[in-house]
């Protein structure tokens, strides 16, 4: 589909030349010999125009829908915001598929017409096919060894059907561009968990696959009191022997010390603020972890660069206001514009029409206000931040569901009214009324390769380094935080000759740089 640049009537693009080049690799549209169809003023204008589109079934006249397309492209065009890959991949294009986070459900059985072992194979090649990435528990497996009375042979247990999908996703690429990725969760309880809490000891197996221990509140309080904890067989809850319950945790301590693996996924605490208990209990995550998910659940991402809010020291709330606003707008768009890999997928997020808004560019952020990043004053800050972010974004969600209705699943939800709303344990109300569109409205995600073509630091991470070399898309780039450029140029320590240096070489070598900073520049760049 051919997209002509239109960039000379609307906002230019302020983009890196690690953002064009990675726009490039993985992002724009190829012809048959592989060189780029369209520009990246075209991509901005392919996903903002396929994302306003859903605004015309709403009502909305032709011309409105080419404003919001404008103010969706100024969005990205100005680096304010961007969604996640498959948006900016397959908006517009025939594929369609724009989400990046998916959970399937794993049953005890090798195949039952739906989501046995092989059934959610198939269907997680389906999903990495489309772009998206993938989220398991295995909790419901029967544990190695135990009798398989239909065969009388014996299973072989979670940790060999999780290699199982390991080599399936080495064989799939994610949209045609890259590998798939996959969450891997196992509860605290199941008698595997030693198996699983290990199994990535060994850096060259399981390499597609982040894993979790799903941890409970009963495991928790056990490591507390420094007391056994009972194993319980997944299909018919018989205890099946106990472990200490400090030994176990020191071994998942151990083994994310050592490989980064396992996490963990506190997840009575997540089902705690399930917004639809009455439709199943979180399981397990997307694949970074952050975004908790039924079966068959999705959720669209995006993020702000906040960093840029900042204006002369101090945070443009009124602007960001409109930014989380439109943004939010963006992605409930996305709901409608989504071509979903499966039909279980497409009920059920047009059902609860779950979003996730959320920020990057926050160390930039606190180095434009002076704020160290390892201060109780960046926690706080941080805390303000995201209750903005998080109450503007249920505004919109509550003026949407004033035009377009609120989610299916409303009434019987946490926001649903006190006749029929979800109530925890003691009979009390979770959260307050509200109308809201969307079951769900905040994220926050890695940002990995959005976070480039943004040029800001990636999600709420703190600054990598202030020069160093990244490998991306099979390019190595040199990284030069011109945060720390502009301190440099206002202090007097900086040199044309050692910054040439350090862009091809992605290092600071001066004799003028303070090593330890001065009182201004260390908090500036803390």
């Amino acid at each position: 589909m051919p997209f002509s640049s239109e960039s000379s009537k609307h906002t230019p693009l302020d983009l890196s030349e690690n953002a064009l080049t990675v726009l490039r690799r993985r992002y724009l549209v190829k012809d048959e010999a592989g060189h780029p169809a369209e520009t990246p003023e075209d991509l901005f204008w392919r996903v903002a125009r396929t994302i306003a589109g859903p605004d015309g079934a709403h009502g909305a006249s032709a011309g409105a829908v080419e404003a919001l397309a404008e103010a969706f492209y100024d969005l990205m065009a100005t680096r304010a915001w961007m969604p996640n890959s498959p948006t900016l991949m397959n908006a517009g294009r025939p594929l369609g598929q724009l989400s990046a986070c998916f959970v399937l459900p794993v049953d005890d059985a090798l195949s039952n017409g739906q989501s046995g072992i092989y059934d959610t194979l198939r269907n997680m090649a389906l999903v990495h096919q489309s772009g998206g990435g993938t989220g398991f528990s295995f909790s419901r497996l029967r544990p190695k060894n135990d009798v398989v009375r239909s065969t009388m042979g014996v299973a072989s247990g979670p940790v060999s059907f999780m290699s199982l999908y390991d080599a399936s996703t080495d064989v799939v690429k994610q949209g045609g561009t890259r590998r798939g990725a996959n969450m891997g969760i196992l509860r605290v309880d199941h008698p595997d968990v030693l198996d699983f809490v290990t199994c990535k000891d060994d850096i060259t197996k399981i390499t597609n696959f982040n894993i979790s221990v799903a941890v409970t509140d009963r495991f928790m309080q056990a490591v507390k009191d420094g007391t056994d904890y009972e194993l319980l067989h997944p299909r018919t809850g018989e205890v099946m022997g106990k472990l200490d319950a400090r030994e176990v945790f020191a071994k998942v301590v151990h083994g994310a010390w050592k490989t980064g693996e396992p996490g963990v996924f506190f997840t009575d605490r997540a089902n705690r603020y399930n917004p639809v208990p009455h439709l199943g209990s979180y399981e397990a995550t997307n694949p970074c972890g952050e975004q908790p998910l039924l079966p068959y659940d999705v959720c669209n991402l995006g993020s702000i660069n906040v960093g840029l809010f900042v204006k002369g020291g101090r945070v443009d709330w009124d602007g960001l206001r409109k930014t989380v606003h439109l943004c939010t707008h963006f992605l409930d768009n996305v709901i409608d514009a989504n071509r979903y890999p499966l039909p279980e997928i497409t009920d059920l997020a047009g059902r609860i029409r779950r979003i996730g808004l959320g920020v990057m560019g926050w160390a930039d952020m606190l180095v434009r206000l002076g704020i160290p990043y390892n201060s109780d004053e960046a926690v706080e800050f941080g805390r303000k931040l995201m209750q903005f972010v998080d109450d503007e974004s249920k505004v919109e969600s509550e003026r949407l569901a004033a035009e377009r209705g609120v989610f299916a699943e409303w009434e019987r939800s946490i926001w649903g009214p006190d006749a029929a709303c979800a109530r925890d344990a003691d009979g009390q109300r979770i959260r307050p009324m509200r109308r809201l569109r969307n079951c769900n409205l905040t994220t926050v995600a890695p940002t990995g390769t959005i976070s480039i073509i943004s040029g800001c630091a990636s999600g709420i991470e703190p600054l990598f380094a202030v020069a160093f070399m990244r490998n991306q898309a099979g390019v190595l780039m040199p990284d030069v935080n011109e945060d720390f450029i502009t301190v440099a140029r206002r202090e007097g320590w900086y040199s044309d000759t050692w910054c040439g240096v350090s862009r091809r070489r992605a290092t600071f070598t001066s004799p003028k740089c303070p090593t330890g900073g001065s009182a201004s520049s260390s908090r500036r760049m803390t």
